[in-house]
């Protein structure tokens, strides 16, 4: 009896631990996150990158980590897009023209003239960003964080202060940015379309003489060289942000997605700051290396915005809904009143 029994109890026991085995959820995989970005090695935008990568695999005990490919070498955004929506990557650094292409709603930030200051571009986000992390939510994107590239300058070999000027030289247009290609329709400015990684190409051929560029992205890209003026207008507002599919983020665990995100958050925000100082930095230097500095009169930049009124206005309803245009501008006002 006292043999059955041990018998029993052993038998017993290997059943439980068969039944814990099979019924215990099974380790999570690592997920390498695979990240695209048109931003060069050994910018500020790849070392954050670096960081962020380094933080979240220390953080997690390696279970997530990133695979980053920088300088555009999978193709402008609409590859990266593309590339996301096969499965290629997972995740993409991306400005307004490409989230726009995620969440129409983003093409708000392609109004030209809209912002005046940072201030008023963090007010704008402060209040609007749970309606914009819905909006790439709905369309199955997590977004990890906002950034930006600054407001956008003209840089060209011709000196250019007036629409006149504009017509008179060869100008690039983005592919990616259909709104941009609208006004300068509507200014009746011939441009020629080419991707970010072929403008410098296009500048050393002369195949254009315009560029159009932040100018930390100007000395990043290598641009500056090829150019002799800057035209000393903020033209538009260049926002930007990282985007991680949905079903990859998902497959994160819980605990490690609250880490991922605190990081690229924080650190997103950081490079923030940094990019706005090396704005400031980039025109000293362009300065420095010989670039003339041309500043149009307040009645040359109200024909750029009477211009650019007008193509918003065409626009209308086929990117960015009225409502959406108004709640920025309403929130534009209300920071304005307030800082008067």
């Amino acid at each position: 009896m006292k043999r059955s029994a041990t018998m029993t109890i052993i038998g017993l026991c290997i059943i439980t631990s068969m039944i814990m085995v099979f019924t215990m959820p099974a380790a999570a995989k690592p997920v390498v996150i695979k990240l695209a970005t048109l931003a060069p090695e050994g910018s500020s935008w790849m070392e954050t990158f670096n960081a962020i990568d380094a933080e979240i695999q220390q953080k997690t005990g390696g279970q997530v980590s990133c695979k980053l490919y920088a300088g555009g070498v999978l193709g402008d955004e609409k590859d990266m897009l593309r590339k996301m929506h096969i499965g290629q990557i997972h995740a993409a650094a991306l400005t307004s023209a490409g989230l726009s292409a995620i969440f129409n709603e983003m093409d708000v930030f392609q109004i030209p003239f809209l912002f005046e200051s940072h201030a008023e571009i963090d007010f704008v986000l402060t209040q609007m960003d749970i309606f914009f992390r819905q909006g790439f939510d709905q369309n199955n994107y997590v977004l990890l964080g906002w950034s930006e590239a600054g407001f956008v300058r003209l840089m060209s070999t011709k000196p250019v202060a007036t629409l006149a000027d504009l017509r008179k030289v060869k100008v690039w247009t983005w592919e990616d940015a259909p709104i941009t290609r609208m006004i300068f329709e509507e200014a009746r400015v011939s441009a020629i379309p080419l991707s970010v990684p072929d403008v410098l190409v296009g500048l050393q051929t002369g195949l254009v003489d315009v560029v159009y560029a932040p100018p930390s992205g100007a000395i990043s890209l290598q641009w500056f060289t090829k150019t002799r003026y800057i035209t000393d207008v903020k033209l538009i507002y260049l926002i930007g942000g990282v985007v991680i599919k949905k079903k990859i983020f998902n497959k994160i665990t819980p605990a490690h997605q609250k880490i991922v995100m605190d990081v690229w958050q924080r650190q997103m925000n950081r490079l923030k700051q940094t990019i706005r100082k090396e704005n400031e930095e980039a025109m000293q230097v362009m300065v420095k290396q010989g670039i003339k500095i041309i500043t149009p009169t307040p009645d040359q930049v109200a024909e750029f915005k009477k211009v650019s009124a007008k193509a918003i206005q065409r626009l209308e309803g086929q990117t960015f809904s009225q409502k959406i245009q108004d709640e920025v501008k309403a929130n534009i006002e209300t920071y304005r009143k307030k800082n008067q």
